[in-house]
């Protein structure tokens, strides 16, 4: 039974966001996160060795996900299948929550002590659940010493680990090679290049450009390589960058080779739109490739880095695993080891498409695949949202504005200037 505790911390950070409000994802300067790990983070990853699972762990773990790829499904109920079957203590069984309903039950469950032992979360939402106390620490329990900083700092709130990042991905410009040559194009560069190139590949009922513009952390996690290119944070969208950000989706829009339509597209509807000849070029991530060789193998398509202001930047994405307080930690934990060993690892990252958090089995997960390293050269210039938690209302605010934007419902000008003041009233400024 999990510890009645986590319900009375629940009901209060409800309560707190009634009064106050959420919050959202960003990258951060002048602001109370930071993307890089802290002191205190790199002196916990330093820390002696964390102690393994106990031997007496046995029961049943319940996993929650929200994964709505069979390909996803299929993969975690392999490994599953494969870690029940090779022992008789533990017996591990997973739940799929649709995305949009998640975080709703993982609150609602928390309140009413109805929750799993394991949860696969995005994590920019980490730090906001990590607050509340619904993630066990497992500081001196699970070791993350080889994994990368960015993916770590994500799971971590206050120099305590409240999780394990399952695996990475990152965000870069997939073009239809075909396409390009007959607009007589070079892959581009820069967002004027991106513009002209998107211009010329737009007729009939193909647009040259697109990405995910959903109002949600979606949406914000594809246009925040804008701001972030520029020089700026996630928290300084009314500044001349983050402006000018907003001002070059709205160029898009107006010449043409921008769909208004993907302030509806999720990431899969954009590559749907992308494999079926509707786009020349999009942004999108790791996870597709799978998709997409199995689905149009003679489909001529490329990733480059996303075009830039003033210097690359992308976005870091990916799940974490997070271990719920009071449930049944150790079989989680002996669970966890297994399914983040080298071999089990790689088996979930090759058939889901993400890069592995675990810098040692990153480092050679993809030698002779081109594709492929492009996203992996990328993980450098890819920053993090959060981890924050307040996120939440911060990635709602910049959704919102571009959005606005996109729509003509508002100038850049005066969508940044609502944005900041949110995300002000937020971070304390």
């Amino acid at each position: 039974m999990k510890q009645k505790i986590i319900a009375t911390l629940i009901s209060a950070v409800m309560l707190a966001g009634v009064l106050a409000g959420c919050a959202a994802p960003g990258a951060a300067s002048q602001a109370p996160a930071a993307p890089a790990a802290t002191e205190d983070e790199k002196a916990s990853s330093e820390a002696s060795e964390p102690a393994p699972a106990s031997e007496d762990a046995s029961g049943d773990v319940t996993i929650w996900y929200y994964w709505e790829t069979a390909g996803h499904q299929e993969s975690l109920d392999h490994i599953i299948q494969e870690f029940n079957g090779q022992q008789d203590k533990i017996t591990v069984q997973a739940k799929y929550v649709p995305f949009a309903d998640f975080k709703k039950q993982l609150s609602v469950g928390a309140s009413a002590g109805e929750l799993p032992d394991i949860v696969i979360l995005d994590n920019p939402d980490h730090a906001s659940y990590a607050a509340m106390g619904i993630f066990a620490d497992i500081t001196d329990r699970f070791d993350v010493s080889t994994y990368y900083p960015g993916p770590v700092n994500s799971c971590t709130l206050d120099g305590r680990l409240y999780g394990v990042p399952f695996g990475s991905n990152d965000l870069v410009l997939f073009y239809n090679e075909d396409m390009l040559a007959e607009a007589g194009c070079e892959v581009p560069t820069t967002w004027d290049e991106l513009l002209d190139v998107a211009t010329k590949t737009t007729k009939d009922n193909v647009y040259g450009f697109a990405h995910c513009a959903l109002q949600n952390e979606e949406g914000t996690f594809n246009f925040l390589p804008w701001v972030w290119s520029t020089g700026q944070t996630s928290y300084e969208i009314n500044s001349e960058g983050g402006i000018k950000a907003l001002e070059f989706e709205k160029s898009l829009v107006d010449a043409g080779c921008f769909p208004k339509e993907a302030i509806n597209w999720t990431q899969g509807d954009t590559m749907n739109q992308f494999i079926s000849g509707n786009l020349a070029m999009m942004i999108n991530g790791t996870w597709q490739i799978p998709t997409m060789r199995e689905e149009v193998p003679d489909l001529k398509w490329n990733v480059a880095p996303i075009p830039q202001d003033k210097q690359q930047a992308s976005g870091l994405g990916g799940e974490n695993y997070a271990v719920i307080a009071g449930g049944n930690e150790e079989a989680a934990i002996a669970f966890l080891q297994y399914a983040t060993s080298k071999d089990t690892c790689l088996y979930m990252m090759d058939h889901m498409g993400y890069i592995s958090s675990d810098s040692t089995i990153a480092k050679d997960q993809f030698q002779g695949d081109p594709v492929y390293q492009v996203f992996v050269d990328e993980m450098q210039y890819a920053n993090a949202r959060g981890p924050l938690p307040e996120w939440p209302d911060i990635s709602d605010a910049i959704s919102l504005a571009f959005n606005k934007v996109i729509t003509g419902e508002s100038d850049s000008e005066s969508a940044a200037a609502e944005a900041q003041a949110t995300i002000d009233s937020i971070i304390g400024k």
